[in-house]
């Protein structure tokens, strides 16, 4: 089994599933002792900002505040550089504990050892 978890989510409320599916993985991931680093892209960027997660909702899901809350509290959530200009966000506009990186960190994060990506 690998021992990190890079996932990249490229999907916001425009397909709620596949972005509630990769918080949730993300989530239970970190539950269950594992190195996780989650990455914002697209759409998903939007929950790098506050309040912006309580907005988002899909029957039958956990809360994606809550969902950030856990990878926050034992993991790593990444907003993508390039989407972040593209949507005028800046560090000063993002949730306490989110970076803003670019392609090099995340290619150099997803082909480390014992690592397994996933993008949704």
């Amino acid at each position: 089994m690998a021992k990190k978890l890079v996932i990249k989510v490229t999907a916001g409320a425009d397909a709620p599933e596949r972005c509630s599916q990769a918080f949730t993985v993300a989530a239970v991931a970190v539950a269950s002792g594992v190195e996780v680093s989650l990455w914002l892209t697209g759409e998903s960027a939007w929950f790098a900002l506050p309040g912006r997660a309580a907005e988002f909702e899909l029957p039958h899901a956990a809360p994606l505040p809550e969902l950030i809350d856990a990878v926050l509290a034992g993991g790593r959530l990444t907003l993508c550089t390039q989407c972040a200009a593209r949507r005028d966000i800046t560090e000063k506009d993002v949730i306490e504990g989110v970076r803003i990186a670019g392609a090099q960190v995340f290619v150099q994060e997803s082909l480390a050892d014992d690592t397994q990506a996933l993008v949704y």
